[in-house]
């Protein structure tokens, strides 16, 4: 209710602004196309007031805190929560319907869990975004007027939208053991429905504020906004912002699930347990692949959309001061993809089958290891004036042609296909193919897969080496739509070739070793890790911009820090985060113990007398 009362002050912010006078500027709007502020025409009565010109001294100041490192760290910590509880309901609401399309119980037990985690996480989640509000009143008061000024009927929207979230969440979850059954599973599957809905609305509303921040639009040089809430809420960047947390929410969701399972499997107390748990464990890892495949692209996607809005900042997130950070994220997602396929070699030991395929493993493992040392290799390097000599100049020899964009783009399209080869022998370990035209459609895939590498080896070297930048650029474009259909088409025909398939034994779920588990909890620190740190990167594109071009951060801490501690503030909220969801798991755990206190509670007979 606090929170409600905050979003609601921008009322009485403007009443009180009113009453000392009309805003000082009122010159008529300019198009600034070089920054990308949007320009438009001042069709309402309604006056705003410029952006405030602020000095260190109007920033509050609060002996031992660092204002900046506060409202990081808390929005960050409230990112990864609301990440989390926004995308396992969507994956549960899939699981349901499939339990339901399918009336394999199962499935809805395991939704029912995957709830179950996420209603503790909800609560946090509710508790770090009233703090951040906190946080930005009292630490930037002046910023968060301006946004509450331009955004307050959204922000009163996003308040009512919270609290009916709240309500659906509590019916949806308490609800689902009496909505079983006919059609009281329908309404209950409606309710998920609902709940997803209102969670991504919540999102996009929250990612307008970000983005605005980012590429303002209905704005002037000084600040003045002149448009309705729908024109700030849709900036440029909004939709880059929405496609891309969808799909990393989905995977980073998956990833907290598959630690959850992990850490009950391996502290399970028989094998029923840890047959259970692996089968969590690999429902969840099957989501968190199937979302981290198209993640890469919708980060391309999104870093182009910056470059279109300003060359500017796209030159400083690429090639400026943040580049190595991206040297960093290479590594991450290169332990992302690892740590996945491991997860699904060794998950072929569930099956009596999978010999047929181990040898296979090796040649995945050697292309992955391969496509990942050329998605990490930087352009230029970090050298002393000794080893700079002895190169010649800051590019590698040999090593420096991997550095570019086009050589990057071809080893990721190869990460992607190689790990969708991965779960294809997986899935095939343990069936065989009854279907008369089998070997043709093998040898069917197996051309497809041919010429689609071959196809994306030879667009990464002839336009990334042989042509000028701009179809540099535009080569990324028939890549992906050549992985998209090597992966689309194989996965057509293989539903076809294993319809109706034999086993070769049943699948013996909980025969997994724990070094396969501690990969899903590697997935999990991973995205965690990643998150972490493409957002400081996205925030500080603005560098010494509260509002890119509008509204100047004059506080002390208008600087941008160095990777190394950049990277320290960002470990110390993934570790603070994974500590917390640690914490939610041994919650989960104990709400299901029960104990017998034998002799502590009166029995009904003593009672009587």
């Amino acid at each position: 209710m606090a929170v409600l009362v905050i979003l609601m002050l921008p009322g009485c912010i403007r009443a009180a602004s009113a009453s000392e006078g009309p805003a000082p500027y009122t010159s008529t709007l300019v198009s600034v196309s070089a920054t990308g502020l949007a320009s438009v025409p001042d069709s309402k009565t309604e006056s705003y007031p410029p952006a405030p010109k602020l000095t260190a001294s109007d920033y509050p100041k609060i002996n031992g805190v660092n204002s900046r490192v506060t409202v990081w760290l808390v929005a960050q910590m409230h990112l990864w929560f609301g990440a989390f509880v926004l995308a396992v309901p969507m994956f549960v609401f899939i699981i349901e319907a499939i339990g339901m399309a399918t009336r394999d119980e199962r499935y809805d037990s395991m939704a029912f869990e995957f709830m179950k985690v996420s209603i503790i996480a909800y609560s946090l989640t509710a508790l770090l975004g009233g703090l951040l509000t906190f946080a930005l009143v009292l630490l930037y008061p002046d910023l968060f007027k301006y946004l509450a000024t331009i955004f307050r009927g959204s922000m009163f929207a996003y308040a009512l939208l919270f609290f009916a979230e709240s309500a659906i969440l509590y019916i949806y979850y308490y609800g689902w053991h009496w909505l079983q059954g006919g059609n009281k599973k329908w309404v209950h599957l409606t309710l998920g429905l609902l709940l997803n809905s209102v969670g991504c609305v919540l999102m996009f509303l929250a990612n307008a504020w970000t983005t605005f921040m980012m590429s303002p639009a209905a704005v002037d040089t000084a600040g003045v906004f002149n448009g309705d809430t729908w024109a700030a809420i849709h900036n440029h960047l909004w939709n880059p912002i929405n496609v891309h947390r969808v799909v990393a929410n989905m995977a980073f969701g998956g990833s907290i699930i598959g630690a959850y399972a992990a850490y009950k499997f391996l502290s399970a107390k028989n094998n029923g347990e840890r047959a259970h748990y692996d089968w969590i464990g690999y429902n969840a890892n099957f989501i968190a692949i199937a979302a981290l495949l198209p993640l890469p692209f919708a980060g391309y996607y999104l870093t182009a959309e910056i470059y279109a809005y300003s060359q500017q900042m796209g030159i400083t997130l690429m090639g400026g001061v943040f580049a190595w950070i991206f040297i960093i994220q290479a590594v991450l997602i290169g332990a992302l993809f690892l740590s996945a396929n491991y997860y699904l070699w060794c998950g072929m030991g569930r099956s009596e089958g999978a010999y047929r395929y181990h040898a296979m493993i090796k040649y995945i493992a050697f292309v992955l290891v391969v496509a990942f040392m050329v998605w990490f290799t930087p352009h230029t390097l970090v050298l002393t004036n000794a080893e700079l000599k002895s190169l010649g100049g800051p590019y590698h020899e040999y090593l420096g042609v991997l550095g570019i964009m086009p050589a990057k783009n071809t080893a990721v399209n190869f990460l992607i296909i190689f790990t969708y080869i991965s779960f294809l022998y997986y899935r095939r370990a343990n069936k065989i193919p009854t279907v008369s035209w089998a070997t043709t459609g093998n040898a069917i895939q197996i051309a497809l897969f041919t010429v689609g590498l071959i196809n994306i080896t030879l667009l990464g070297i002839y336009y990334g080496y042989f042509t000028n930048t701009v179809y540099k650029v535009a080569s990324s474009i028939p890549q992906v739509l050549t992985t998209l259909i090597i992966i689309i088409t194989s996965a057509v025909m293989e539903s076809m070739m294993y319809k109706g398939a034999k086993e070769v034994a049943p699948l013996h779920w909980g025969r997994m070793s724990n070094r396969s588990q501690y990969a899903l909890f590697l997935l999990a620190v991973a995205f965690t890790w990643l998150m972490g740190l493409m957002g400081y990167v996205r925030s500080s594109i603005r560098q010494h911009w509260h509002v890119s071009n509008v509204f100047r951060d004059k506080s002390p801490d208008a600087y941008t820090p160095d990777l190394g501690y950049a990277a320290s503030i960002v470990s110390m909220g993934t570790i603070l985060f994974m500590v917390m969801v640690i914490f939610i798991f041994w919650l989960s755990a104990i709400n299901s113990r029960r104990t017998t206190a034998k002799g502590y509670w009166k029995n009904k007979h003593d009672q009587h007398h």
